[in-house]
């Protein structure tokens, strides 16, 4: 017998929000600009209610802000949510340049050894 747990809540922490895939799609969307959801329904090939729940948890967690025009409801990006995610993604920058020097000095090391031979 399989006993299936529910999953924490999505809308109360960001990186929870946006290990969802169709939730970093509609992030992606945005990056243009504010969009109506159902311009981002119809780009993203689902529901209109399906894009809505997903704007609602991006909402809750402070990555989009949504605001009324006339009948529709435009979306956009909320920059200052995506702070703890830059700063979390921050710290790995000093490894990955220190990589990239390794790979750079040893990559001048082989053409040397070749200019030598």
């Amino acid at each position: 017998m399989m006993i299936i747990m529910a999953r924490a809540a999505t809308t109360s922490d960001v990186f929870n929000a946006i290990a969802e895939p169709r939730r970093r799609e509609i992030l992606a969307l945005l990056r243009t600009g504010e969009r109506p959801v159902t311009e981002l329904s119809q780009e993203l090939g689902m529901s209109q209610p399906g894009a809505s729940k997903h704007l609602r948890v991006l909402r809750e967690v402070g990555l989009v802000r949504d605001r009324k025009a006339g009948k529709q409801r435009l979306y956009d990006i909320d920059a200052r949510g995506l702070q703890a995610v830059h700063e979390w993604t921050g710290g790995f920058e000093q490894f990955w340049n220190e990589s990239f020097d390794r790979l750079d000095a040893y990559v001048q090391e082989l053409k040397q050894e070749r200019h030598e031979e």
